[in-house]
């Protein structure tokens, strides 16, 4: 991980702005982050104080129930430094015979990795977590009721985190942001200031956008990965807008993007009517584990050419599937390949770039998108009752 240093900033539409003041020349292995204080304004912009502090810095910044946000989704692109340098302050207390009581409010897109929110758990750092976890520490301190925790939709987390629906008995902090805290994981900051996502984005656009203060780790491990995100604002009531999407590669926050979808549906419109638009299979979207990964393998060598995917999380039979030359884009939330899978997507970055689009949870699990577009869905449910309705998260109530 490494930072660079910025002073004053804007940040107007969740852009994330930053004026650059210059760069500071850091180690490639000199693990820092940073940290940035902002204050809301009038007319939905920002403006704070950006700097390079050190983990050590950071931590005792952090107090008993504040409200924390990370970036991540299914494991990918949550933070690993800042995150092990509070576990390792509250287990070093404890270690001295001054036990902590801290713990924290804790809001991810999705899941994270288990070796640092079960750390987490296993030292009681977890009072309350949304809206979806895999950790056994943590299922264990909420079958033990020491953890709140409520499962929920993911494309309607992140618009009831901005309605302000999970701060309501905050206690402390600016009561008019549901979060105390953003901690995001960025593989690049530009020149310009934008804040550049990693591998996942899940609801990292309003974790910031719903955050006091932010905190950016940049993890100079993987690639630049700019070009490679669709980040949409989250407005509340009555000014949201409508997700003008009609085809997998449409962009949201693109004015262009948005010019194309609307000729392209008059053109799809009339070729319908003429009889001139061949035959091709609707996009699809696949569940992950072995059934889904078998069926996406199969594709890979099936008959079926120029196959477009709207999927939640990209595992590592799609390299397959893109390399067949079948797949023309697919559009996910979060990558989630192998070891071996993610060295050959880095090492390969140009091939993939151009046909890959990661957009927030929001949006990739939207209903009114996937029924408007007429998606293929291929899911494995734990269970299925009499009326069609599929279980695929608790069995027996608990896991």
């Amino acid at each position: 991980m490494s930072g660079h240093a910025f002073a004053h900033e804007d940040l107007c539409n969740l852009q994330i702005k930053l004026r650059r003041h210059g760069w500071l020349d850091v180690p490639e292995n000199d693990r820092r982050a940073i940290g940035r204080s902002v204050d809301r304004l009038e007319g939905g912009c920002y403006r704070g104080e950006g700097r390079l502090l050190e983990t050590g810095d950071l931590v005792p910044l952090f107090k008993h129930d504040d409200y924390i946000g990370w970036s991540g989704c299914t494991g990918v692109g949550y933070l690993k430094i800042l995150s092990t340098a509070i576990a390792d302050d509250i287990e070093s207390s404890n270690h001295q015979g001054q036990p902590s009581t801290k713990n924290f409010n804790f809001f991810v897109g999705a899941s994270v990795g288990p070796e640092v929110e079960d750390r987490w758990a296993a030292l009681d750092m977890i009072a309350r977590r949304y809206p979806h976890q895999l950790g056994k520490e943590v299922a264990k301190g909420i079958n033990a009721r020491r953890i709140e925790v409520a499962d929920k939709h993911l494309s309607m987390f992140p618009q009831n985190l901005t309605y302000g629906y999970y701060n309501i008995h905050k206690k402390h902090g600016e009561r008019n942001k549901p979060l105390d805290w953003a901690i995001v994981e960025a593989t690049a900051i530009s020149s310009e200031g934008h804040i550049v996502p990693g591998a996942s984005v899940g609801a990292t656009a309003e974790i910031l956008q719903s955050a006091a203060k932010i905190i950016i780790e940049v993890n100079t491990h993987i690639p630049n990965l700019e070009g490679f995100h669709d980040i949409n604002q989250s407005f509340l009531p009555p000014h949201r807008q409508p997700y003008l999407i009609t085809h997998p590669s449409d962009r949201i926050e693109n004015d262009e993007s948005r010019a194309i979808a609307r000729h392209l549906i008059n053109f799809l419109e009339r070729e319908v009517g003429e009889g001139r638009l061949p035959k091709s299979l609707l996009p699809l979207q696949s569940g992950i584990v072995n059934v889904a990964n078998s069926i996406i393998g199969g594709l890979a060598e099936g008959p079926f050419d120029n196959v477009q995917v709207w999927t939640e999380v990209l595992q590592d039979t799609f390299l397959r599937f893109f390399n067949s030359g079948k797949l023309d884009f697919a559009t996910a939330t979060s990558i989630k390949f192998s070891s071996d899978g993610f060295d050959h997507f880095y090492k390969n970055w140009t091939n993939y770039k151009d046909r890959l689009l990661l957009r927030s949870q929001q949006v990739a699990n939207s209903p009114e998108i996937i029924r408007r577009m007429g998606i293929i869905a291929m899911n494995t449910p734990l269970e299925v009752d009499i009326y069609g309705h599929a279980n695929s998260t608790n069995a027996l109530g608990s896991r």
